[in-house]
């Protein structure tokens, strides 16, 4: 190394080893929490930022990212050669790890740098304790994949990969699944990092089977367990382990009177499994390879395994009753035990095994039958994808690897769609709703493939859509708001005019005393004698109007009276109008209205003479 790398990065090393220091002693808790925040970095940011300006006079920015990643490595290095992951203070490479990530947001360092050293830490960690290296991962996700992700998504990839390739499939599926879970969460939806585009088969993925299809003199025979009623079940007995059909071997050769053999068939009705083993095994091979159904000789097989296993699987099905589940405390299902002592259920080999002996007990579980007729339906559904019907449909499409020139004929696309058929009807068989919700289940799984399907024959179009622009936003906000804005409503049929209530009107007119004093009777009388004057002259339409406003005074001067009733006979509809100020005299006779609304205004809302109340 040059004597100016040398110098770079003992200069680094003398700024970042303290801060480093200081926070391994600030740092309270000995697990993965609590997250380092930005502003415990501050002023290791700042630092940094300041001997860069210096740094750019004598290296560029390469030679001063190296001199940080030597200087962050041989403090990781140190770390884990020194201290083991579940000592208290492995918690130093967690807050060595925070720094290198709140770095590389910064721009301070490499972007990946993060991921290198992880990356490391799970090669040299066992499993269990990949485990908690994962535990740091997934708690620090969102953080250092929200920003630079171009530069990391290649190395998060890598690094899962090769953690992937060190789990077994059988004894850490959950642990795997976390890993298939981070991956999800860490890359955006429609990224092609995980999309076979050239539409490539797992050729490789050979099952063998026996060569004779007979089983041998001591194979195990499937025998239903013998579960009590749970009405009847004794409470002491309740831990007892129901009898398993491994457990049972001798009673099932030598049946006694307490053998339950019930769901076992008839010899007449018996289905001949060593007739199906070669069939229903051979089936695999056209299900890791689909393009060698292409052949005529290939396709005439694979027929005559579904229809042979559909069969078996039916004739099963109609002399054996849906499987019942017992309760938990009377399972005798052995469970392992975490570290915390909690129980967590037994792991199992996804790969089923092909033994002629295991076949019998194989074809007799539900959950076995089922696994087998989804894969039917999954290949089933890329042959219907090859008539001339679907073809057609993606005719236009780009990705020509995955669209293939044969094309399925009028016969085999029919026998596809009755076979399809008859699998959706045998999975939707069960003990309730149970059938009919897992068949739900996988079609809703298979309806949806068929979309990714066509985005990979598109060859994966981007599927996020860009922002929309602020102006677009606001001018689209203020059409909204113009066609949606507040119109005048007409006014209802006999209504009063209440455009009063928009005028700007003092607080002095609103107390003057003509607005909620009771008029007199000579008033009234005076304006009914205007009225009458008005009347007489006039257009039609004055006319009327006058008409109407006199009936409305004579109206509020009999309200305004105490005697209204004995003035309603003198009045004599009208005729005798001097009884309003000829019977009474002064203002001590009118009445107080019930409001003031009612006593004043003039408008066409007003009710008519003849509607009096009783005060």
């Amino acid at each position: 190394m040059a004597a100016p790398d040398l110098w770079s990065v003992d200069t680094y090393q003398t700024i970042i080893e303290p801060y480093l220091e200081q926070l391994y002693s600030t740092r309270r808790t000995d697990g993965i929490d609590p997250v380092l925040a930005d502003a415990d970095c501050s002023g290791l940011i700042g630092r940094l930022r300041a001997q860069a300006e210096d740094d750019e006079k004598v290296g560029g920015q390469q030679a001063r990212f190296a001199a940080i990643e030597t200087v962050f490595r041989n403090k990781f290095y140190a770390l884990l050669v020194s201290v083991e992951i579940t000592e208290p203070a492995f918690t130093q490479i967690w807050i060595l790890l925070d720094t290198v990530g709140i770095l590389s947001d910064e721009e301070l360092c490499e972007s990946g740098l993060v991921f290198w050293l992880i990356e490391e830490l799970l090669d040299s960690q066992t499993i269990d304790g990949c485990r908690k290296v994962f535990d740091y991962l997934e708690s620090r996700r969102e953080r250092i994949t929200s920003k630079h992700f171009k530069q990391k998504q290649l190395i998060i990839l890598r690094c899962c990969n090769e953690l992937l390739r060190r789990l077994s499939r059988a004894e850490d599926i959950v642990f795997c699944g976390r890993v298939f879970i981070f991956l999800f969460q860490s890359f955006p939806l429609g990224d092609k990092s995980s999309v076979n585009l050239r539409g490539e088969f797992h050729v490789e993925n050979v099952t063998t089977f026996d060569e004779t299809s007979t089983k041998s003199e001591d194979a195990i025979k499937p025998m239903d367990l013998d579960v009590p009623e749970t009405g009847n079940q004794d409470a002491s007995n309740a831990g007892t382990p129901a009898t398993s059909a491994v457990d049972s071997t001798e009673s099932q050769r030598s049946p006694g009177p307490s053998a339950k053999t019930s769901g076992a068939l008839d010899d007449e009705s018996q289905p001949d499994l060593d007739a199906l083993y070669p069939l229903f095994w051979g089936l695999q091979s056209y299900f890791s390879a689909p393009t060698r159904l292409f052949e005529a000789a290939s396709l005439q097989s694979f027929k005559e395994g579904i229809d042979a296993t559909m069969a078996c699987f039916q004739k099963l099905s109609a002399h054996t009753s849906a499987p019942t589940r017992p309760d938990e405390s009377r399972r005798g299902i052995k469970r392992k035990r975490s570290e915390s002592g909690s129980e967590i259920s037994t792991t199992f080999n996804p790969k089923y095994l092909t033994n002629r002996d295991l076949f019998d007990l194989e074809v007799h579980d539900i959950a076995f039958r089922r696994h087998v007729l989804v894969q039917m339906l999954i290949l089933l559904d890329f042959l219907l994808s090859l008539t001339p019907a679907s073809k057609a449909k993606l005719a236009e499409l780009t990705n020509k690897s995955v669209l293939y020139n044969y094309t399925l004929g009028a016969g085999d696309a029919e026998w596809a769609n009755n076979t399809r058929a008859s699998i959706a009807s045998y999975l939707q068989l069960g003990s309730g709703n149970e059938g009919k919700f897992y068949y739900r289940m996988v079609n809703t799984v298979l309806s949806r493939d068929k979309n990714w399907v066509r985005w990979k024959a598109e060859n994966c179009p981007p599927i996020d859509r860009p922002a929309v622009p602020v102006e677009q936003h606001i001018e689209a906000q203020r059409n909204l708001e113009r066609l949606c804005g507040r119109k005048a409503l007409p006014t209802p049929t006999g209504s009063s005019d209440l455009e009063f209530l928009s005028r700007n009107q003092p607080m002095e007119s609103l107390q003057d005393p003509a607005r909620y004093s009771v008029p007199s009777l000579e008033s009234l009388y005076e304006g009914i004698q205007r009225d009458e004057l008005d009347a007489e002259v006039g257009t039609p339409e004055d006319i009327q109007a006058a008409t109407d406003a006199k009936q409305r005074k004579i109206w509020k001067a009999l309200r305004a009276s105490k005697n209204r009733f004995t003035l309603c006979e003198k009045i004599e509809n009208g005729k005798n109008l001097k009884a309003l100020v000829g019977a009474e005299e002064g203002l001590e006779n009118i009445a107080p209205v019930e409001s003031a609304a009612e006593g004043a205004g003039d408008g066409p809302g007003e009710a008519p003479p003849n509607k009096t109340a009783v005060q």
